[in-house]
């Protein structure tokens, strides 16, 4: 380059960093201009926010997700603005990376989450509840292309959505899984009582759903909250590939998977084994529980044709003053859950999903209110409602619940809009309890109320 041309672009990339030059300044190109030009360099590098140490990427993502909810619980009615619920709200990830040799390589992930206002924490008086902010992941990993990946902090545990994930369907797990987000905190109503506020049970749909294993009335995935664990992921194998994990206060768990296409069909499935011996990840409360997950699900690529199936069974050893009919220990909960439809490009816009639900919960009362008498657990609402069965029932002495089934079904449709990574969605969901109680009288008949729900939102991807 010559001296003319040179002094040209130094003089072009000081006027682009920013700096005010006098005729006499931008003629004077003598031997210290280079000098001038790396200190002014060095002042811009000091000053600006990097986005990495140059050695580790890193990686902004994440969706905003809201949603329009109106229900009805066979007396009131309302429509609130919802998030999505614990680990399926907001969030943004920021990841990374960076390569150690051809073979090694490590990283890191903190996933944070944030609420205005949960959907699992509404009830019919409460229309805005749980906002905030938490760290739902925050570990770092190493990884070998031949050994596998090691991951230590607070991960998803290997059998986190097990069940959950196999789901190919299309349609997003977020408007459309076997988990419990949707009316989970709101009051049951005993049918034959009085209406609004004053009828309402002290018990929410959540019990009648409720996981020992992680404390929460979820329903189904009943490990499914990233914990402090250690988390080891093999390489796959002609699709096939497996997980484990620990972590303190005892857990562990294992789960297998295969992902693969079997000529026009998408084929995906998946199972896991959790037990925790020790403490409840929410709750803190000392648990024994065994929890077993499975699910898969198939798609016909040329027309969308797609169903999707979940099971899974909690046996429970946690040992309680009495439960179901007497019991010290609660029942061996399961459920299952089958969702079918097609996904088609129709138009230019994106992929539209159709689908229907169906889902049944057996024995999962919670041991909270399984014994009841007056003034405790069940009874606390019930026996104040005048002229059920129920309440002269607690009225005469202890009752237990000898049976539970909680039965939810639904339908929905979801838009994907890919010029903005968008999915716009309306779904319907229907839920109703079936409860049989007893006791020393024998049985007695008490109904609750059925909860309908019309959801419709978005979902936008960064």
């Amino acid at each position: 380059m010559n001296k003319w041309k040179f002094s040209a672009a130094a003089a072009a990339v000081l006027l682009a960093g920013g700096l005010s030059l006098t005729p006499a300044q931008a003629a004077d190109l003598g031997g210290d201009c280079c000098a001038d030009l790396e200190e002014r360099v060095a002042e811009l590098e000091a000053t600006t926010v990097r986005k990495c140490n140059r050695k580790v990427s890193l990686k902004i993502s994440g969706w905003i997700s809201q949603h329009l909810m109106w229900w009805d619980d066979g007396d009131l009615s309302d429509t609130y603005i919802l998030d999505q619920g614990s680990t399926l709200s907001s969030h943004t990830t920021f990841s990374g990376s960076a390569k150690i040799d051809p073979n090694w390589s490590a990283g890191f992930q903190l996933q944070l989450e944030w609420f205005t206002s949960q959907s699992t924490a509404v009830d019919q008086a409460t229309a805005v509840a749980g906002a905030g902010g938490d760290p739902l992941t925050l570990f770092w990993w190493l990884k070998s292309d031949q050994l596998g990946k090691i991951s230590l902090g607070k991960v998803s545990q290997a059998s986190d959505n097990a069940a959950l994930l196999p789901d190919v369907s299309g349609s997003n797990l977020i408007t459309a899984n076997w988990v419990i987000f949707d009316g989970l905190g709101f009051f049951v109503r005993p049918t034959g009582g009085p209406g609004g506020f004053a009828g309402l049970e002290t018990a929410i749909w959540g019990q009648f759903a409720f996981c020992d294993q992680i404390g929460a009335g979820i329903a189904a995935d009943c490990n499914g909250v990233p914990r402090q664990a250690i988390r080891y992921d093999s390489p796959t194998y002609g699709g096939f590939s497996m997980s484990s994990s620990w972590g303190p206060d005892d857990f562990w768990d294992v789960a297998a998977r295969y992902r693969g296409t079997l000529g026009d069909y998408n084929v995906a499935i998946e199972g896991a084994f959790s037990q925790v011996d020790g403490l409840q990840l929410l709750t803190g409360a000392s648990v024994d529980s065994d929890y077993f997950q499975i699910g898969g699900s198939i798609k016909h690529m040329p027309t969308g044709l797609f169903i999707y199936g979940a099971y899974g069974v909690e046996d429970n050893d946690t040992v309680f003053a009495a439960n179901f009919a007497g019991e010290t220990t609660l029942p061996d909960g399961s459920h299952f859950y089958l969702k079918g439809g097609v996904q088609k490009k129709w138009w230019q816009l994106g992929n539209t999903t159709i689908w229907g639900e169906y889902a049944e919960h057996e024995d999962m009362a919670q041991a909270g209110f399984t014994t009841a008498s007056p003034g405790d657990g069940i009874c606390t609402g019930l026996g104040t409602v005048a002229g059920t069965t129920i309440a002269a029932a607690c009225g005469g002495g202890p009752l237990t619940i000898t049976d539970s089934t909680f039965t939810r079904w639904g339908l929905g449709i979801q838009q994907d809009i890919d010029a903005a990574a968008m999915a716009l969605y309306i779904k319907y969901r229907h839920h109703e309890i079936d409860v049989d109680f007893a006791n020393a009288g024998g049985a007695v008949v008490q109904g609750f109320e059925d909860i309908d729900m019309v959801m419709g939102g978005g979902i936008i991807h960064f």
